[in-house]
């Protein structure tokens, strides 16, 4: 369904019919569809699966940013569906923009397309992703926006944010940064944002977003350089597409947002949030060699608003439930560790395990040994890589433990330091990497 604002624009068929017969994998519909389009200037992609309970607000907000920030441009909102069996794909395509025009009294010259296709029975990242990065390169967008469907408190303004510095500035990659209590997203702050950092030279914050803007020249790059039938390519496409513009040499800045909306996740769910960010970092580091290991040191990049926000909120966390988990990991996975680990590492590992509560600390640079030590072991595969992964699990957790209590009672100045004396540390070991890595050690 294609969704009208105001003037007619002539659709422009923007390749050969060889050229889309190429797109396989996009139906006969779709592509019906974004040839009645033409060519845009800003794609916003939305990937939904049952998400009828939030999308709606979230399509409203997204037309009032276009509204207020790009009224003069040529835009479209491209929805991948996964399956839903919930309505998602009616209320994008059917939501009137006549309602945010009269409420925030906005007006466009342009037509805001609104297009919507399921790609399978089954959500698959992977799939949407390359899904709305084929439309993007079909319809020559300038810059594109990936909007997810869990972003309840997104704000119009996210898509200026997001958008401007590519459409107006030339930057290809624009990631955001958020205001996030100073115990959320550990994953990131005590190994994604570190580690890329450190190997990468490059100080994004966020480098694993489900809220990034993008320009159609990377998109473009990205969707040709990716090996979609692989097997690997099918998930932590954000993160992928990151690393993609740092080794491109591609210009990056990132933009705050504001509050990040915390999702409550389940102890079980680590092991694949641990696939998709871990093991997307691990599996792109031996393609990457030549860049990263040629870098020394770290800078940061352009950023529109704060580098971070840290709010002190209380929260409660089962502190005691993550030190059980560590030490009992470390004891039942003791085999696995010996393939993975070097004695000196794990047989600190096993000391501090049987720790008391009080006493258990995973010091930074033990920490940062056990990641590179899980790296390399990743790139020579020393055991199946996905076992792999998972035995990071337990390690996680105690070094997730020893994060919480060491930032207790800290402030946001202290809890920023704590987290660059780390990313330091990944910078100090990465010689360690390295000679691991060519088998010197």
């Amino acid at each position: 369904m294609t969704q009208e604002v105001s003037v007619e624009e002539r659709a422009v068929p923007l390749r050969t019919e060889k050229r889309l017969a190429e797109d396989s994998f996009l139906t006969d519909d779709f592509l019906r569809q974004l040839i009645n389009v033409g060519e845009v200037d800003i794609l916003v992609g939305l990937p939904t699966h049952n998400n009828a309970k939030t999308v709606g607000p979230i399509v409203q907000s997204i037309q009032a940013g276009i509204l207020r920030d790009f009224p003069r441009e040529r835009a479209a909102i491209i929805n991948a569906d996964g399956g839903s069996r919930d309505g998602t794909p009616e209320l994008v395509t059917g939501i009137s923009i006549d309602d945010v025009r009269r409420t925030a009294n906005l007006y466009t010259l342009r037509t805001l397309h609104s297009i919507s296709t399921q790609y399978a029975n089954t959500p698959a990242s992977g799939v949407a992703l390359r899904t709305i990065l084929s439309a993007a390169e079909l319809l020559r967008a300038k810059a594109c926006v990936l909007i997810s469907p869990e972003s309840t408190n997104i704000k119009p303004e996210w898509l200026s944010k997001l958008l401007r510095p590519i459409y107006n500035e030339g930057f290809d990659l624009v990631t955001p940064t958020y205001r996030r209590h100073k115990f959320e997203g550990l994953l990131i702050t005590n190994l994604l944002y570190p580690m890329i950092r450190a190997l990468y030279g490059t100080r994004i914050r966020e480098p694993y977003a489900t809220e990034l803007g993008f320009s159609g020249r990377l998109g473009g790059q990205f969707l040709g350089q990716n090996n979609w039938d692989d097997g690997t390519g099918q998930t932590g496409l954000e993160l992928r597409l990151t690393l993609a513009a740092i080794s491109g040499g591609c210009r990056i800045c990132q933009s705050f947002l504001g509050e990040k909306d915390h999702v409550e996740r389940r102890a079980a769910d680590l092991i694949p949030a641990l696939r998709q960010t871990v093991g997307t970092l691990f599996s792109a580091l031996e393609a990457d060699f030549p860049v990263w290991s040629a870098v020394a040191g770290s800078q940061p990049v352009p950023s529109n608003g704060p580098e971070s926000e840290v709010g002190l909120e209380p929260l409660r966390i089962n502190r005691k439930r993550l030190r059980e988990m560590f030490s009992t990991g470390v004891a039942e996975l003791a085999s696995v560790f010996q393939s993975i680990l070097s004695p000196s590492t794990l047989a600190e590992l096993q000391r501090i395990a049987g720790l008391d509560e009080d006493d258990l600390r995973y010091p930074a640079e033990l920490w940062v040994r056990t990641v590179y030590e899980f790296a390399v072991s990743y790139q020579k595969s020393v055991i199946n890589r996905d076992h792999i992964i998972q035995a990071l699990a337990p390690l996680f957790r105690g070094r997730a433990y020893t994060f919480l209590v060491e930032n207790r009672d800290t402030s946001t100045n202290d809890v920023e330091k704590n987290i660059e004396s780390l990313c330091l540390e990944f910078e100090r070991l990465k010689p360690y990497l390295l000679e691991m890595w060519n088998g010197r050690k």
